[in-house]
């Protein structure tokens, strides 16, 4: 059985990586200094030119970038190729209405299309196989990117997108369908549906590739069990390319960094000190070996711990963990980034006072998310009628924002517990980084 999508690649000598990446930051950082005045700016305010990077062993003395500086710079103002050689974006939700837009050449389509190659190989998929792809398509990246890599391998790709769960079984069943590639969660609920309708007999899925929300090792094994497969994590932003920035191998002692495309770090999140293997803090990458949009130094507030002992898989690629925590407000909830300044937005948009709360649990193995809001004392003595059009209304407002349904509840005013005179903004029932 095929072990590797790119075997010279993924099994390369250390010394190998470190030539490629020392070549690959050197050329990054002379392009977006060249091409990114947004870039040389922020490289002379730390007075870094090109000329003081030869290779990984400087990339300490270059600024970080955070996703506030992709809002800044929104839209084209990262951009490190003519806009003509782009040919696709991709996009996350924004938090205040202003989103993060990824900009990808041929080229990029390819690297990133071969990380998911090499995502499906190394969860046991062959060009034999039929890849059953239910992530979201669209401006998300987990549907464009596991499709491509099922392509690229050879695959028969079933380009299903998520939802219409009687369509995705059918098509399940009918076209025996092998590797499942969705959310954990959404994977959770199609086990449910296939045992509710007595098909479990019916289904040939041998393994799943799960991502774009936090799952635990519980949660691996309840679907293993319903659907007599192998789980495997993904990792992946779109910031950097999307998913298959990182993948487990069967090993599953951490996700494989791609290191011919990325260089990855772990910091202090509060000092910006490089941090030791073993330790653990914020990732940061630097995707050198895009063309439209490299970032350096990006940080993604994910909390994890590097690793770079000797894989049974044969792999040289460093390891992280899943990701341990953020070191920003933000949560995940079906797979859609949420931060409580968006909730805030719509609230205060709405007329509100920001006196609410975010109740986000999971139920059934899927995610559910409440906003308790504060009324007013004038609202407080409406008819109920009137207080039920209100949620209503923010129901809606907020699912435009967020692109999830959030369910809405108006409380009492001064009912939300305050703690030391601040509201406790996020109660996160999942668990979901243990195990």
């Amino acid at each position: 059985m095929q072990r590797y999508f790119s075997p010279e690649k993924e099994t390369a000598s250390r010394e190998q990586v470190i030539e490629w990446q020392n070549k690959g930051l050197v050329d990054a950082v002379k392009r977006v200094w060249d091409n990114v005045p947004y870039y040389r700016a922020k490289m002379e305010e730390k007075g870094v030119t090109p000329d003081d990077i030869k290779g990984i062993e400087d990339l300490h003395k270059l600024p970080f970038l955070t996703k506030d500086d992709l809002r800044e710079a929104y839209p084209y103002g990262l951009m490190a190729r003519p806009l003509e050689d782009c040919v696709r974006i991709q996009s996350t939700s924004g938090t205040t209405g202003r989103r993060v837009v990824a900009f990808y050449t041929m080229n990029d389509i390819h690297l990133w299309e071969e990380c998911c190659a090499r995502a499906l190989v190394a969860a046991g998929a062959t060009k034999e196989d039929v890849v059953h792809v239910s992530y979201g398509y669209g401006l998300f990246t987990g549907g464009p990117g596991l499709n491509g890599g099922s392509h690229m391998l050879g695959s028969l790709t079933l380009p299903m997108s998520s939802g219409n769960t009687d369509r995705q079984i059918q098509f399940m069943t009918d076209l025996k369908s092998t590797v499942l590639c969705c959310t954990p969660s959404y994977a959770a609920y199609l086990a449910e549906s296939i045992h509710e309708r007595g098909l479990r007999d019916k289904i040939h899925l041998k393994a799943g590739i799960f991502g774009a929300e936090a799952w635990t090792e519980e949660m691996r094994h309840d679907i293993e069990q319903a659907l007599g497969i192998k789980a495997y994590d993904i990792y992946g932003l779109t910031e950097i390319s999307g998913p298959g920035v990182s993948f487990e191998c069967e090993a599953q002692t951490g996700m494989h960094i791609n290191e011919d495309f990325f260089i990855a770090e772990v910091i202090n999140p509060k000092t910006g000190e490089v941090l030791p293997d073993g330790e653990k803090g914020e990732l940061v990458f630097t995707s050198f070996a895009k063309e439209a949009f490299p970032l350096i130094r990006y940080r993604t507030k994910d909390i994890c711990i590097l690793s770079r002992e000797k894989c049974s898989c044969g792999r040289t690629f460093v390891k992280m963990t899943k990701p341990l925590g953020r070191s920003d407000d933000m949560l995940i909830v079906k797979g859609v980034n949420v931060f409580p300044s968006q909730i805030e937005t719509v609230l205060l948009n709405h007329g509100y006072a920001a006196n609410y709360q975010i109740i986000v649990d999971r139920q059934k193995n899927s995610d559910t998310i409440e906003v308790r809001v504060e009324m007013t004392p004038e609202m407080f003595s409406d008819e109920l009628s009137k207080v039920t059009a209100k949620e209503k209304e923010l129901v809606s407002g907020l699912k435009s924002m967020l692109g999830i349904y959030a369910n809405v509840k108006l409380v009492a005013p001064k009912s939300i517990t305050r703690s030391e005179g601040k509201a406790v903004r996020v109660i996160d029932k999942r668990n979901l980084y243990k195990g």
